[in-house]
Protein backbone atom coordinates (compact mmCIF):
# COMPACT_ATOMS: atom_id res chain seq x y z
CA UNK A 1 0.00 0.00 0.00
CA UNK A 2 1.23 3.49 -0.66
CA UNK A 3 0.72 6.51 1.57
CA UNK A 4 -2.13 7.82 -0.62
CA UNK A 5 -4.39 4.86 0.15
CA UNK A 6 -7.46 5.50 2.29
CA UNK A 7 -6.79 2.37 4.31
CA UNK A 8 -3.68 2.44 6.47
CA UNK A 9 -1.52 -0.22 8.06
CA UNK A 10 -0.20 0.69 11.51
CA UNK A 11 3.16 -0.20 13.08
CA UNK A 12 1.78 -3.56 14.24
CA UNK A 13 0.81 -4.45 10.66
CA UNK A 14 -2.91 -4.18 11.49
CA UNK A 15 -5.24 -2.73 8.90
CA UNK A 16 -7.06 0.34 10.22
CA UNK A 17 -10.27 1.57 8.64
CA UNK A 18 -11.78 4.90 9.63
CA UNK A 19 -15.54 5.20 9.14
CA UNK A 20 -17.41 8.47 9.48
CA UNK A 21 -21.10 9.19 9.69
CA UNK A 22 -22.73 12.56 9.32
CA UNK A 23 -24.71 13.59 12.39
CA UNK A 24 -28.39 13.65 11.74
CA UNK A 25 -31.49 11.57 11.66
CA UNK A 26 -31.96 9.82 8.37
CA UNK A 27 -32.74 6.63 6.54
CA UNK A 28 -30.26 6.80 3.70
CA UNK A 29 -31.01 3.43 2.07
CA UNK A 30 -34.27 1.51 1.87
CA UNK A 31 -34.22 -1.13 -0.86
CA UNK A 32 -36.20 -4.30 -1.55
CA UNK A 33 -34.73 -7.16 -3.55
CA UNK A 34 -37.60 -9.18 -4.99
CA UNK A 35 -36.91 -12.78 -5.97
CA UNK A 36 -33.21 -12.86 -5.09
CA UNK A 37 -31.06 -15.80 -6.10
CA UNK A 38 -30.05 -18.24 -3.36
CA UNK A 39 -26.41 -17.10 -3.58
CA UNK A 40 -27.42 -13.62 -2.36
CA UNK A 41 -28.78 -15.16 0.86
CA UNK A 42 -25.58 -17.13 1.37
CA UNK A 43 -23.30 -14.15 0.77
CA UNK A 44 -25.30 -12.09 3.29
CA UNK A 45 -24.87 -14.83 5.87
CA UNK A 46 -28.56 -15.76 5.75
CA UNK A 47 -29.72 -19.35 5.75
CA UNK A 48 -31.52 -20.04 2.45
CA UNK A 49 -33.11 -23.14 3.98
CA UNK A 50 -35.03 -20.84 6.32
CA UNK A 51 -35.43 -17.67 4.27
CA UNK A 52 -35.16 -18.51 0.57
CA UNK A 53 -38.73 -19.57 -0.07
CA UNK A 54 -39.99 -16.20 1.15
CA UNK A 55 -38.72 -14.43 -1.97
CA UNK A 56 -37.73 -10.93 -0.78
CA UNK A 57 -34.95 -9.16 1.11
CA UNK A 58 -35.27 -5.66 2.55
CA UNK A 59 -32.15 -3.61 3.31
CA UNK A 60 -31.97 -0.35 5.27
CA UNK A 61 -29.27 1.93 6.62
CA UNK A 62 -30.20 4.31 9.44
CA UNK A 63 -28.39 7.13 11.25
CA UNK A 64 -27.98 7.31 14.22
CA UNK A 65 -27.17 3.60 14.09
CA UNK A 66 -28.94 2.69 17.34
CA UNK A 67 -32.20 3.47 15.54
CA UNK A 68 -31.88 0.12 13.73
CA UNK A 69 -33.23 -1.48 16.92
CA UNK A 70 -36.42 0.61 16.66
CA UNK A 71 -36.72 -0.23 12.96
CA UNK A 72 -36.34 -3.96 13.70
CA UNK A 73 -39.13 -3.77 16.29
CA UNK A 74 -41.45 -1.99 13.85
CA UNK A 75 -40.60 -4.48 11.09
CA UNK A 76 -41.51 -7.60 13.06
CA UNK A 77 -44.74 -6.03 14.30
CA UNK A 78 -45.83 -4.76 10.87
CA UNK A 79 -45.37 -7.91 8.81
CA UNK A 80 -44.63 -11.61 9.00
CA UNK A 81 -40.90 -11.15 8.36
CA UNK A 82 -37.66 -12.66 9.62
CA UNK A 83 -34.85 -10.51 10.95
CA UNK A 84 -31.79 -11.40 8.93
CA UNK A 85 -29.43 -8.88 10.52
CA UNK A 86 -29.63 -5.89 12.84
CA UNK A 87 -26.55 -3.86 13.77
CA UNK A 88 -26.92 -1.07 16.32
CA UNK A 89 -23.32 -0.01 15.64
CA UNK A 90 -23.58 0.49 11.86
CA UNK A 91 -27.33 1.13 11.53
CA UNK A 92 -27.85 -1.76 9.11
CA UNK A 93 -31.06 -3.76 8.97
CA UNK A 94 -31.84 -6.75 6.76
CA UNK A 95 -35.25 -8.40 6.76
CA UNK A 96 -36.59 -11.31 4.74
CA UNK A 97 -40.06 -12.59 4.02
CA UNK A 98 -42.78 -12.58 1.43
CA UNK A 99 -42.55 -9.55 -0.84
CA UNK A 100 -45.79 -8.02 0.46
CA UNK A 101 -44.69 -8.38 4.10
CA UNK A 102 -41.24 -6.90 3.43
CA UNK A 103 -42.86 -3.96 1.60
CA UNK A 104 -45.34 -3.42 4.43
CA UNK A 105 -42.64 -3.51 7.09
CA UNK A 106 -40.34 -1.14 5.25
CA UNK A 107 -43.18 1.28 4.53
CA UNK A 108 -44.18 1.26 8.21
CA UNK A 109 -40.59 1.91 9.26
CA UNK A 110 -40.21 4.86 6.88
CA UNK A 111 -43.60 6.32 7.84
CA UNK A 112 -42.85 6.12 11.57
CA UNK A 113 -39.34 7.52 11.27
CA UNK A 114 -40.47 10.35 8.95
CA UNK A 115 -43.76 11.31 10.62
CA UNK A 116 -43.17 10.56 14.31
CA UNK A 117 -39.40 10.81 14.80
CA UNK A 118 -38.75 13.59 12.25
CA UNK A 119 -36.15 11.69 10.22
CA UNK A 120 -35.27 12.44 6.62
CA UNK A 121 -36.14 9.29 4.69
CA UNK A 122 -35.17 8.27 1.18
CA UNK A 123 -37.65 6.62 -1.15
CA UNK A 124 -38.02 2.85 -0.90
CA UNK A 125 -36.57 1.39 -4.07
CA UNK A 126 -37.22 -2.07 -5.46
CA UNK A 127 -35.59 -4.31 -8.03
Amino acid sequence: MNKNDLLTVDSEKLLRIIQETVPGKQISLAHIIGGPKEIVYRKLGLNPDIDYDHSAIGIMNITPPESAVIAADIAVKAGDINLGFVDRFSGSLIITGYLSDVETSMTEICDYFRNILGFACCDITRR
